[in-house]
């Protein structure tokens, strides 16, 4: 038989068969020999609540306040601000983020902490930009208007119980008396991020103890940053936007060339926003709407992978050349259409609609790749951190927050000890042009005073076909994080892998531009390339992590949590 003839047949007859209500482990594959990354040999259990994060001391910092009667909001308050001192390269409050949140009513929000340009912005201001790494990527000039802390004071204020400066309290602590320096975070200060980190001073005095690269094992005290924080304790969220800490920020901006002013930190709020819902194979996904791309390029994605019918087995060419079709036409859709929706109007209902992912579907060439300048555009938007909470009621907060890139903007703030994002790279900076994560995007995303660039981050809840809580998820990753974490949901709906397994599995990625697959290497076999490479797909041959997937899974036991076993996260519960 002809070799498209067998990939044909594979393809139509190759499937797992329709999920049940339960999420029941029974998958018996195998990825290639020398992947790797590996399950846990167990999951964290609790019995009653969860935490799982990007640093095993921010996971046990989250379960202490639960511990303590804490809610989830109340946990990732204070998870989100320990990140800020043990992750710095991710964890932040200069930064932004959005919050995925369901009660233990059954009621779902979400609340957008996105960045905003200054009032100063302009969309051509990134035109023609000199410097080493470029205007929107390195330095003041590359920061939009922070919106982590307002964020967490928003969720706390309507959802905690514990009082604000017990939850802030730890990470006081933890950047006054010193973090040790672990392999994972050791790594993060490549050759790349030390150039960059090395062109200011604050940032060399704040991260580089002596001037030189952090070793694993070195203690790192973050004194300034520890006063910041304390003020933000005593004071709230005012004393970084109106106060002090805002008076710092402008004072850099000044120094340094940036935008931000202190009319702009003081007009900045969070905002609630309408969840997004679809369903995938009877289950509930509840995502973040925009200015995130997350939840609606994640329910295309899935919803062209339900309307193909059960599918292959996990680690067939034919279930890959599904999910990068698919991915495709979810990112040429996001680049286009997506933006701030207080700038821009969306057509959400078509993009999440089963009836257009049948469309799309339709166009999917069962033999071939379809080129991506040849998938329609239908106009009717690394580093970043992602942490999960359940806690002993049921409540569930699924949180991202990013300062964009590894370390932000790279620039310190002078006497604040904290990084400011990058996060004006993910505008439209220049037309035609790709940005930092190789996105190529449209005028629906250009830059305008106020507005909120567009977002991958994608926090998940998910919920079994009787509506109850299932699944609490999300990574970090730039565009990644989609695709990250629309394959484990399949991973665990479709393949039937533990929670463990559907984590630890090597992943691929497709963003529509640049026309290529990307893959974490020992992650395809060389007959898999092959086989895809025949069919017409072009790869990107650099090793890379597709995400960091942070998540807890309930279960009839009670909570399972795994760290993504890529970049050194923990997860505690009780």
């Amino acid at each position: 038989m002809p070799r498209n003839r067998a990939l044909l047949l594979a393809f139509l007859l190759a499937g797992c068969g329709a999920p049940d209500a339960g999420l029941t482990a029974s998958w018996t594959g195998a990825w290639p020999s020398d992947w790797r990354y590996q399950p846990p040999p167990a999951p964290a259990l609790g019995r009653y609540a969860m935490v799982v994060s990007d640093h095993p001391a921010a996971s046990a910092v989250g379960v202490r306040v639960l511990r303590q009667g804490g809610d989830a909001i109340d946990a990732a308050v204070a998870v989100a601000f320990a990140l800020a001192v043990v992750h710095p390269q991710a964890g932040n409050i200069g930064g932004g983020g959005f919050l995925v949140y369901r009660a233990a009513d059954g009621r779902s929000y979400a609340l957008d902490f996105r960045e905003t340009a200054p009032a100063a912005a302009r969309p051509d201001m990134y035109v023609g930009a000199a410097g080493p790494f470029g205007g929107s990527v390195t330095g003041a000039r590359a920061a939009g208007v922070p919106g982590s802390v307002a964020g967490l004071a928003e969720m706390h204020r309507r959802f905690g119980r514990v009082p604000w400066r017990d939850l802030v309290a730890p990470a006081v602590a933890l950047a006054d008396s010193g973090v040790v320096v672990d392999a994972h975070r050791a790594r993060a200060y490549n050759d790349t991020v030390m150039r960059r980190l090395r062109l200011f001073p604050t940032s060399v005095a704040a991260l580089l103890p002596g001037g030189r690269r952090p070793q694993a094992g070195d203690t790192l005290r973050q004194r300034d940053l520890g006063r910041t924080l304390a003020a933000i304790a005593d004071s709230g969220p005012d004393v970084f936007y109106r106060g002090r800490v805002a008076g710092q920020i402008v004072a850099q901006m000044r120094a340094s060339g940036g935008l931000v002013s202190l009319a702009d930190l003081a007009g900045y709020h969070a905002r609630w926003r309408e969840p997004l819902e679809t369903t995938y194979r009877g289950w509930r996904v509840v995502g973040m709407p925009p200015p995130s791309s997350g939840g609606v390029t994640l329910a295309e994605i899935l919803n062209i992978l339900e309307a193909s019918g059960p599918l292959p087995p996990y680690g067939s060419v034919a279930l890959m050349h599904l999910e990068i079709e698919a991915m495709r036409r979810g990112f040429t859709d996001r680049n286009v259409a997506l933006g701030d929706p207080d700038f821009v109007a969306m057509p959400l209902a078509r993009l999440t609609s089963k009836a257009y992912a049948a469309a799309l579907l339709r166009g999917v060439d069962l033999n071939r790749a379809s080129p991506s300048a040849a998938v329609p555009v239908r106009d009717e938007g690394q580093h970043t951190t992602h942490f999960s909470v359940v806690d002993a009621e049921g409540n569930a907060a699924a949180v991202t927050t990013t300062l964009n890139d590894d370390f932000g903007s790279a620039l310190v703030v002078g006497g604040a000890g904290f990084l400011l994002n990058d996060e004006m790279d993910d505008f439209t900076t220049r037309p035609g042009a790709p940005n930092l994560y190789g996105l190529v995007q449209g005028e629906a995303n250009a830059i305008a005073p106020g507005k909120r660039m567009l977002s991958a981050m994608a926090p998940t809840i998910v919920l079994d076909p009787a509506g109850r809580l299932a699944l609490v998820t999300g990574s970090p990753g730039g565009p990644r994080i989609i695709s990250a974490v629309a394959q484990v949901v399949s991973n665990l709906i479709d393949q039937r892998m533990t929670l463990g397994e559907a984590i630890a599995a090597p992943r691929i990625h497709h963003q529509a531009q640049p026309d290529a697959v990307f893959w974490e290497r020992g992650g395809l076999t060389g007959d898999q390339r092959r086989v895809l490479a025949a069919m017409g797909y072009r790869f990107r041959g650099r090793p890379i992590f597709i995400g960091d997937v942070n998540t807890v899974l309930v279960t009839p036991r009670g909570l399972e949590g795994v760290a993504d076993p890529r970049r050194g996260g923990g997860a505690a519960g009780w």
